[in-house]
C-alpha cells in the first residue's frame, strides 16, 4: 500500500499550500457592480429635475411627474424582454448598447424646449436603456456565474445601484443647485458613456467562455446556444407564469415596493423637503445617505436570504417600511434633525432590502426561466413607481403637500407585507 507524503522544501518543512487565484466568476461580479454603479447616474436625477424645470419652463408637477412615470414604468417593462436579448445576443452587447441609449436620450434634453420632449428623452430613450440595466441583468449574472452564494451576490449587486447614487447624487445636486440642471444632465450622459469600454472589455457572458465551471459547481456548464425569438420566450414565460398564484403575489409585493421608494421617496423626498424649507444640497445629501445605509441593508438581506425563509423576510421588510413611511409627514422641516437621521437610516436599511427574497422565491418556483420571471416582476415595480411618481406630483399640485402620499404608501406596505405571507413555500412546475 504506498502512502502519499506531503511535498517538501529543501529545508525539511512542509511547503506552503499554492494560493489559488479568486474564481473568474468574482471579477464578472465586480464589472457588472461598477457598470451598474456607472448608469446609476440617470436614476439620482429626476427628483432633482422637478424643481427647476418647473420655474425654467413652468411645466406643472405633474406633467414633469408623468415624464419619470413613463421612465420607470419603461425601466420595468423593458427588463424581461432585455432578459431575453441577453439569452440571444450576449449580455455584452445588450448592456453597452443600454448604456449608449440612456447617454444619447440624456444629451438631447439639453436641448429641449417643449415637455413632450422630455417625455421622449427622458421618459422613453432613458426609461428604454435603463430597462436593460435593470436588476434582470444582475439576476442574470448570478443565475450563470453562481452556483453557491447566490444571495450574497444578489444583495451585493442590487446594491450597486444604491453605491451609485450616494456617489453621484451629492454631486448632481451641487451642479443643479450652482450651475443649473443642464451640466447634470449632461454628467448623467458621460457616466453612461464611461463604462461602455469596461462592460466590453471585461465583461463575459458565461463561464464557457473562458473555460471555467459556476462558482460553487464541481462540474463544467456547456455554454447554451443562442435562444432565438426573445420576445416570444418573454411572452411565454408570463403567460405561463401568470398561470399561478406565487407570480401575482410577487409581482403585487414588488409593485408597492416601487411605489414606496423610487416613485415615492426617490422622485418627491427631496422637492418635499424643500417645500419645508431645506436646501436642495441638503436634502439630495440625506437621499444619498439612505443610499448609503441601503448598500449595507441589501448585503446583509442577500446574507439573510441564504440562511432565512424569503415570505417572512419580505413581511418584515414591508412592515417597517410602512411604519417608517406613515411617521416621515412629521419629520419634515428646514434643517436635519436627530429624528430625519433615524428615519434615514432605519429607511435606507430597508430601501432595496427586498430584492435578494423576492429573486430567491422567483428562482425557487421558476427555476431556469427565473431571470425573466423576475423582469416581469421587476416590470410591477416600475408600474408601481411610474404610478406614484405621477400621483405624487399631481397630489403636490391638488394638495398643496405630499402628506396624503406618505400615508397611502404606508398603508400599501402593510398590505404587501400580508401578502408576502400568503405565498406558498411548495415550488410551481412551470410547463416547459
Amino acid at each position: 500500500m504506498t502512502q502519499t507524503t506531503e511535498p517538501r522544501a529543501p529545508w525539511g518543512k512542509p511547503s506552503a499550500v499554492r494560493r489559488t487565484r479568486p474564481h473568474r466568476a468574482w471579477f464578472v461580479a465586480a464589472v457588472t457592480f461598477v457598470t451598474i454603479i456607472g448608469a446609476a447616474a440617470f436614476s439620482s436625477l429626476p427628483g432633482l429635475l422637478i424643481d427647476p424645470l418647473h420655474e425654467e419652463f413652468h411645466w406643472s408637477r405633474g406633467t414633469i411627474g408623468f415624464a419619470v412615470s413613463i421612465n420607470l414604468a419603461l425601466y420595468g417593462l423593458t427588463a424581461p424582454f432585455a432578459a431575453a436579448l441577453m439569452d440571444r445576443f450576449g449580455i455584452r452587447r445588450v448592456v453597452a448598447v443600454a448604456l449608449t441609449v440612456i447617454a444619447v436620450g440624456s444629451l438631447l434634453t439639453v436641448w429641449m424646449t417643449a415637455a413632450w420632449q422630455l417625455v421622449l428623452y427622458w421618459g422613453v430613450l432613458v426609461g428604454l436603456g435603463s430597462g436593460s440595466m435593470a436588476l434582470a441583468f444582475a439576476a442574470t449574472v448570478t443565475n450563470r456565474w453562481f452556483v453557491a452564494r447566490k444571495g450574497l451576490v444578489t444583495g451585493v449587486l442590487t446594491a450597486a445601484g444604491a453605491s451609485g447614487q450616494l456617489v453621484f447624487l451629492p454631486c448632481l445636486s451641487w451642479l443643479v443647485e450652482h450651475h443649473g440642471w443642464r451640466p447634470a444632465s449632461v454628467t448623467v450622459a458621460l457616466a453612461a458613456l464611461s463604462v461602455v469600454p469596461l462592460v466590453w472589455i471585461l465583461l463575459r457572458d458565461h463561464p464557457a467562455d473562458v473555460d471555467a465551471s459556476p462558482y460553487g459547481s464541481p462540474v463544467f456548464v456547456p455554454k447554451p446556444p443562442p435562444m432565438t425569438g426573445a420576445a416570444r420566450r418573454a411572452v411565454g414565460v408570463l403567460v405561463r407564469a401568470a398561470r399561478t398564484g406565487p407570480f401575482w403575489l410577487l409581482a403585487g409585493t414588488f409593485a408597492i415596493c416601487g411605489a414606496s421608494t423610487n416613485g415615492l421617496v426617490k422622485t418627491h423626498f427631496v422637492p418635499a423637503e424643500h417645500d419645508h424649507g431645506m436646501p436642495i444640497t441638503a436634502a439630495a445629501s440625506l437621499l444619498a445617505v439612505i443610499g448609503f445605509f441601503d448598500v449595507v441593508g441589501t448585503i446583509a438581506s442577500g446574507w439573510f436570504t441564504d440562511r432565512f425563509e424569503s415570505r417572512r423576510l419580505l413581511a418584515v421588510y414591508y412592515a417597517l417600511r410602512g411604519i417608517s413611511l406613515l411617521f416621515l409627514p412629521l419629520l419634515l422641516a428646514p434643517a436635519v434633525h436627530p429624528p430625519m437621521i433615524f428615519f434615514i437610516v432605519f429607511y435606507g436599511l430597508d430601501w432595496v432590502a427586498t430584492v435578494p427574497p423576492t429573486i430567491a422565491l422567483c428562482r425557487e418556483h421558476y427555476g431556469e426561466d427565473s431571470a425573466i420571471v423576475f423582469g416581469w416582476v421587476l416590470a410591477s415595480h416600475q408600474v408601481g413607481a411610474a404610478l406614484v411618481a405621477f400621483l405624487g406630483g399631481l397630489a403636490r399640485d391638488v394638495f398643496g403637500s405630499y402628506d396624503v402620499v406618505w400615508y397611502a404608501s404606508g398603508a400599501l406596505c402593510a398590505a404587501a407585507a400580508l401578502m408576502a405571507l400568503v405565498i406558498r413555500r411548495r415550488p410551481v412546475a412551470l410547463a416547459a
